[in-house]
Order: C-alpha cells, then sequence, then structure tokens
C-alpha cells in the first residue's frame, strides 16, 4: 500500500510546478552569499569556509524553510479542493500510509534541496577564484542540513494539513526560520525545529562543533511528534467522513 501511495504522490510532483521553485528559489541565496562575499572579501579571508558563512546565513533561515513550505503546502493542496478530502480518508489504504508517502517525498526534497546548494556552492566558489580544495566537511554539513529540514517538512506538513489555504503555512515556515535564527542566537538551537536546519548546515559559521547526540535526538523528537499529531488528526477527520 505505502508503494502505491509513493507512486501517486510522485505523480502528482511531477504534474505540478513546485519543481521550478526548487530550482529557482536556491539560487537567490547563492547569488546573494557569493556577492556579500566578494563586497567583504578583505575580512571573510577564510575563502570556502567565509563562502559557506554567506550562502548559509540566507538559504538556511529565509529561503529553505520556504521553499520546503511551499512544497508541504502544495502536497495538501489537492486535498483540500472540492470535496476531495472525502476521497482521501474513504480511500482503502491505510492513513498512515498516505500520511508517511507525502512525508517521505518531503524528506526527498530535503536532501535533494542540500544535494543542490552543495552544488551551487561549490560552482560559485570556482567562479570566484577559490584554488584550495573543497572542505571535506561539505557532505556533513548537507546530511545534517537535510536531517534538520525532515523535522521542519513534518512541522509544515502538520500545519498545511489542518489550514486549508495555500499561503499561511508557507509564510509560517519562514517565519520560523527567522524565529530560528533568534533561537540559535540565544543558545537554544536545540530545542526548535526551524533552529535544527541551521545548525545543522552550521549555518554563518562552519567552525562550529555540532553536538551529534542532541541534535539527532531534536530532529526525532519534533518528526515523532507531528507525525502522531497529523496521523490522529487524519483519524479524527475519518472518522467524521464515515
Amino acid at each position: 500500500m505505502l508503494l502505491r501511495c509513493l507512486k501517486a504522490e510522485l505523480q502528482k510532483c511531477r504534474r505540478s510546478p513546485v519543481w521550478l521553485a526548487f530550482v529557482l528559489l536556491p539560487i537567490f541565496p547563492a547569488i546573494l552569499g557569493t556577492g556579500n562575499y566578494l563586497g567583504n572579501i578583505e575580512v571573510l579571508d577564510d575563502a570556502w569556509y567565509s563562502l559557506w558563512s554567506q550562502h548559509t546565513l540566507f538559504s538556511s533561515m529565509f529561503f529553505l524553510p520556504a521553499l520546503l513550505g511551499v512544497f508541504c503546502a502544495w502536497q495538501w493542496r489537492l486535498e483540500h479542493t472540492d470535496h476531495n478530502w472525502n476521497s482521501f480518508l474513504t480511500a482503502p489504504v491505510p492513513v498512515e500510509d498516505l500520511y508517511l508517502a507525502k512525508l517521505v517525498w518531503a524528506s526527498v526534497l530535503s536532501l535533494l534541496s542540500q544535494a543542490w546548494i552543495g552544488t551551487l556552492f561549490v560552482i560559485s566558489g570556482k567562479i570566484v577564484g577559490i584554488s584550495a580544495p573543497v572542505p571535506p566537511e561539505l557532505p556533513g554539513w548537507l546530511l545534517c542540513g537535510a536531517l534538520g529540514g525532515i523535522s521542519v517538512c513534518a512541522v509544515q506538513l502538520f500545519f498545511s494539513m489542518v489550514i486549508r489555504a495555500f499561503a499561511p503555512p508557507v509564510a509560517f515556515g519562514l517565519a520560523g526560520g527567522i524565529v530560528g535564527l533568534l533561537f540559535t542566537a540565544q543558545g537554544f538551537g536545540y530545542a526548535f525545529p526551524y533552529s535544527l536546519l541551521c545548525i545543522g548546515m552550521r549555518a554563518n559559521n562552519p567552525q562550529m562543533e555540532l553536538d551529534l547526540l542532541p541534535f539527532a535526538l531534536s530532529v526525532l523528537a519534533y518528526l515523532v511528534l507531528f507525525a502522531l499529531l497529523s496521523l490522529r488528526y487524519l483519524k479524527k477527520r475519518d472518522i467524521a467522513a464515515e
């Protein structure tokens, strides 16, 4: 059943314009970050590490939360249209599989987004003439960023499911990224899901030591919490639809 749900969600995504946002949105923080790096190159003298700090300053706090918010809102858009909730809930498929398929594809997008951000980062570095080797920590930054993004996806899927309109959950994601910056600056980054995205990517501080255990536990906690909340909400709607 889960495989069928995954295929159905993939078909929906293939026909959507959301992939255009996936391609275009990360380009803007790459341009802004590279411009900021070149404009302050006298101070930002740590080559790749300085460039990464500028790229992630914009992407992890503004563009990525918005991108994940757009994708999660799009995943529920069809269900919010007309009377499709009844069709969704009365389908001969467990609601757990229906929800998990959306979470899996949102997680895949988080991983692909990080891969695209990493690609743009390397291209930008080559364009500005950085001759040093690419930092060996880059795969770890991207992987942890993707894990932090999955916790954001769980939160965004819940609010996109509960809120019928498309725009509010996207705005919530953008606001979450800004609030996450404040939590991180105050030393409470592990306590807020949107901060996990910043921390995982070592946003604006690539030399930061990541406490892997609290990071992983926080990602898991938010993932489980909002998955359970989503399933509880779906099962309540399922009963109401019967």
